[in-house]
Parts: C-alpha cells; structure tokens; sequence
C-alpha cells in the first residue's frame, strides 16, 4: 500500500514564559501507509495531540515537513482538501461542536461540503446509528454529557467519510460499553480501508492496533507491532506506561497456570488459554479488608430528582428518585453508564445544583435549606471537574494551584502548600510553576485541576472522572496520592469509567442507572456482579471475568472477586501453591 501520511523530522515549539519556547516534537520521522490502523501512545506531555494537529493542518511544523497524499501541509491551498481527507475527533470535544442540536451538528460537515440534502440526511443517519445517538437527534448539545458530547465529536466526523480518521482519546470519557463502541467502529473503519490513528493512555486499546508508536519527551522512541512493543513490562515503566490488563493477568496466572502463553495480549485468548479444574478443594467467602461499616454516614440523599430545562420542551431528567449515603472517611466510587446522572449528583454535594425534589445532607449541611452557607459548605466540600479546563484560569500553572489556599485565608507559605500539592499528582514543581496553562496537555491540565483542589484543606473531595487522559504511571501515582487523602481522615467520592485502576483503594460503590439507584455495596462484592453490571450497560472488572470464566470450567470460586490480588491469593489457596496443569 502507498504511504498516505509522511512526517519528515518534523519538530515543533510552544511560547514559555519571558518569551522562551519550550520544545514539544523533536525531529520525528516516520510513514503511515494507506489503510494502516496505527495507535501512538505515551505519557502524559509526550507530544500526542500537538503531532496529531500536524497531521491535519491545525498546526504547521517549525522546521520538517508533512506530506498527506503527497500535498504538503505548509502550502495554505492545500489545507481545505486536506482537513476534508484526514478528520480529527479532539480531545476535548466541545471545541468541536459548532450547532445546537444533535442531528444539526452531525450535519453541519456535510452541508459544508455542498452535498445533496438526501445524501446529507443518508450520512447523518448513519453516523448517529454508529455512535449510538439516534434516539439524541433532537438533543439540545449543551445537554449531553461528557460521554455523550464525545459520541456527537465522533459522529460529526464519521458524517465527513474522510480517509483518515484521528482518535485523541476518544474513548476517554466513555463508559466500557461506549469504548467498545468506538473500538469496534474503529475495526470497521480500518476493513472499509480508512487509515486510522488512536492516540490512547489504554494499552488494551494500543494493543488491537497493527503499529505502536511510542512518544516520550517529543521523541519517537519504539515503532513496532504490539506484541513486539510489549514484550517486555520493563520498557513500558521506563517511559511511564504499563501493559495491557490481559496480559498483566496473564502474567500473574502463570504462577498458577504454566500453560497460559507468555505473549497474551487480550482477554478473549486469555479466557481461551485458562484450564479446567481437577482437584477437590474449595475455598470460603473472605471478608473485604477495607471494609468498615461502623463508620457514620456522612452524605444522605433521599429520593433526589432533577430536570435539566425543566417544564420545557427540552427537558431533560437526569436523576430519578435517586437514594445514596456515603460513609464518612470512606473512598466510594460512583459507576454507571454515560449520562446515568453521576457528574449531576456530584454536582448537588457542594451546591453547584441545588434539589428539585428530596434531600440531601452533607455532613452538618442540609443542601435544601434557603439559608445555606455555600462558601462554608465549599471549603469542607471540593469538586475537581470532568473537563478540568472548565476550572483553570490562572495564565501560570503556580498561580492557578495557589489560588483557593491564598483566597481562603491559608496561614503558612503557599509556594510549600503548590510544591506539596503538585508533587502528590506527578508535577515537579520546578518545571511546571511557570509553565502556561493554556500549553499543557489534556492529561496535565487534569494534573493541575487536581492539585488545585488538594491544595485546599477540605473533608469531602468529589472527583469526577480523575482518571480521563492520565498515563498509567498518573493514575499510579494519584491512587496512592488518594489513599494517603484517605489516611488522613478526608473522605473521597470518586466518579468512573476506568473502574479497574481504583478497587484496590475502594471500599464501597455505588452504580447508577437510568437516574435512579441501581446497586451499592461493599466494592467486591458489587464489581463481581457481572450480570447486574451487563444489565446497567457495564462491563466486570477483568478479574471478575476471569473469575466466571474459571468458574465454568469447574473452578470452585465461590468469594466475591473483583480484583487480581483476591483472585491471586483465592487460586494460590486452591493450588496450595503449585502450578495448575
């Protein structure tokens, strides 16, 4: 197959502070032929989005070129055909939404383009259908949620039929159900012949592709296929990456199962590879050792409802009668499917909405009440949003973090309270404080949304989808930075998708259906119902999975498990220790 794509070492700068510049792409090279389907991964401030906006145009190379079919991106006149051919789905999807509407803006590429009104209806209806937002079309787009707005990006391009089609984090904000969507969309896309480019932090993702390219520091570092790229778990630490789920599982079970192949890299061979049961022991139900139910209930809700443009056409019930209590000093998650109500509930805990219908109690605050103290309530309660640049607005990444402390009367040194802050999210303090916020990646404006709001001395911290974006040495590095919250005495509500990462510091979850309560328990024990899950429009946790897949093959597994280290520990009891043949 031809090249379609030729990046000739190109490198690319963004302004710094006192007018310096701070490299982003460093002499990259490489070819994508016609067709490929190619995922670039990397950490965190690696180059991904900036090397992707060179691949369409948005951004022009300070020195190289890029060629798309053969026209060179630096010629002015050839960006109208080359923005029609190569289609980029953001990172952060409202940018891209230009109509009021579902079906207007789905559209609106089409229209553009000065196609046929059948055709354009023909190509509207097949991309809402694709993204699973045919029963949206009259939907209002500042309505959707965060998941749901990702979808409307997704279909405004597939309405396009470009050649090319760029993924930056796409399945980011979407619920396991919603990235298998987009990642079987993505398979079809490449049989019809349509060159793609993932850009991803999910290394399961990374691993259906047919090419990695692996970016750290600006630089092209690996170019290879997927099993070559993660042969090994060392050259992924080294550049702040992981392996994908299935094969860290497969790796564990190997201990167990010696004839589980080396090289799994998804669960379907994984779950193929796993091997009948023929011993004569059975284990005992184990108790969650986070568990702690003596501790009094912090938040109360009571049947709460709540009508976005309520008694208008448009309106919209995102939560349904919905019940709820937390635990004070608990670390609980709240789960469910895109637009399930989990970022409004969050927002009704410190005031951001305030109750159509029921109550809700957060501590001493009763959130009904005419006479609320909010600016007392929000120093015990903080909210780090889905989309963190919907709450940065200092020019300096120091100033944005010192902000809430020095508004609210902090007594001490701030520069102590950012440099303390930063570094429990992985930003070293020196390189980051002068660095401009509107040059930072997506996953290191999450970085410092984060930290804004631990720099705070609060009780109650509400983050909403914290993990979106973050590489896997991030989401590492938060997970302890949050257990530590934990420890000393903050209780922490957590919404997501990416459920699999924060069980081993969860205590309890609660999954949201529909606007309505749907289940809420210990964690291990709601995480291994895989059916209720499947119900709600979720998948299991992989251990989960493995766990029935093993059960059906005669494995006496009766403890709840949702997680690598209780089924680790639940085969190493059956097996007394010895391989498994």
């Amino acid at each position: 197959m031809p090249d379609f794509i030729i990046v000739e070492n190109i490198s690319f700068s963004y302004p710094s502070r006192e007018g310096q510049t701070r490299a982003a792409l460093k002499n990259i090279q490489f070819n994508i032929q016609a067709g490929e389907f190619a995922t670039i991964i990397g950490p965190n401030g690696s180059g991904k989005s900036t090397l992707a906006r060179l691949l369409n145009a948005l951004l022009l190379p300070d020195s190289g070129r890029v060629l798309i079919d053969g026209m060179d991106t630096r010629d002015y006149n050839n960006h109208a055909q080359i923005h029609s051919q190569v289609g980029l789905v953001f990172q952060r999807p409202q940018n891209q939404i230009v109509a009021t509407t579902v079906e207007e803006d789905v559209a609106f590429g089409p229209a553009n383009l000065g196609l046929d009104s059948a055709v354009i209806h023909e190509r509207v209806d097949s991309a809402l259908r694709q993204t699973g937002l045919s029963n949206y079309r009259q939907r209002p787009s500042h309505l959707l949620s965060a998941g749901e707005t990702q979808r409307l990006a997704l279909a405004g391009v597939l309405a396009m039929q470009p050649r090319c089609i760029i993924f930056d984090e796409t399945t980011a904000m979407l619920d396991p159900m919603g990235r298998a969507m987009v990642m079987e969309q993505i398979r079809t896309l490449h049989h019809q012949g349509i060159t793609v480019l993932l850009i991803t932090h999910l290394m399961e993702e990374a691993a259906l592709a047919d090419r990695i390219l692996l970016l750290h520091d600006g630089q092209l570092v690996l170019d290879g296929t997927p099993k070559n790229i993660f042969s090994g778990n060392h050259a992924m630490e080294q550049y702040g990456l992981g392996l994908p789920h299935a094969r860290q599982a497969a790796l564990e079970l190997r201990k167990y199962f010696p004839q589980i192949a080396p090289d799994i890299l998804t669960s379907h061979d994984l779950f193929q590879s796993l091997p009948d049961y023929t011993g004569n022991l059975s284990i005992s139900s184990q108790n969650d050792p986070l568990s702690n139910n003596t501790a009094d209930d912090f938040i109360q809700i009571s049947h709460l409802s709540f009508v976005y443009q309520r008694n208008t056409p448009l309106a919209h019930k995102a939560l349904d009668g919905l019940n709820f209590t937390m635990k004070e000093q608990h670390t609980h998650a709240l789960i469910g499917a895109t637009g399930c109500g989990k970022s409004t509930l969050l927002q009704h805990l410190n005031g951001l909405l305030r109750p159509q219908s029921g109550s809700v109690r957060v501590g001493s605050f009763d959130l009904s009440a005419e006479d609320l103290d909010v600016q007392a309530l929000r120093r015990m309660v903080v909210l780090a949003f889905q989309q963190p640049e919907d709450q940065i607005f200092e020019q300096y990444v120091g100033d944005e973090i010192a902000y809430a402390p020095r508004h609210l009367g902090y007594q001490g040194k701030i520069a102590d309270v950012v440099e303390q802050a930063m570094l429990s999210v992985g930003l070293d303090f020196e390189t980051y404080k002068d660095r401009l916020t509107s040059t930072l990646s997506g996953g290191e404006k999450r970085k410092v949304a984060l930290a804004s709001i631990l720099a705070i001395q609060s009780r109650l911290v509400l983050l909403d989808e914290p993990l979106a974006g973050l590489d896997p040495r991030s989401v590492d590095e938060l997970m302890r930075t949050l257990d530590r919250q934990r420890g000393q005495g903050k209780s922490l509500l957590i919404s997501t998708h990416q459920y699999e990462e924060i069980i081993p510091i969860l205590q309890d979850v609660s999954l949201l259906y529909r606007g309505h309560d749907f289940l809420q328990g210990e964690a291990q024990s709601v995480f291994s119902q895989t059916a209720k899950l499947e119900e709600a429009g979720l998948k299991a946790p992989l251990a989960a999975q493995i766990t029935d897949a093993l059960r059906q093959k005669g494995w006496p597994l009766s403890t709840p498990i949702a997680s690598m280290e209780r089924l680790s520990l639940s085969l190493a009891a059956l097996t007394q220790g010895e391989p498994h043949e």
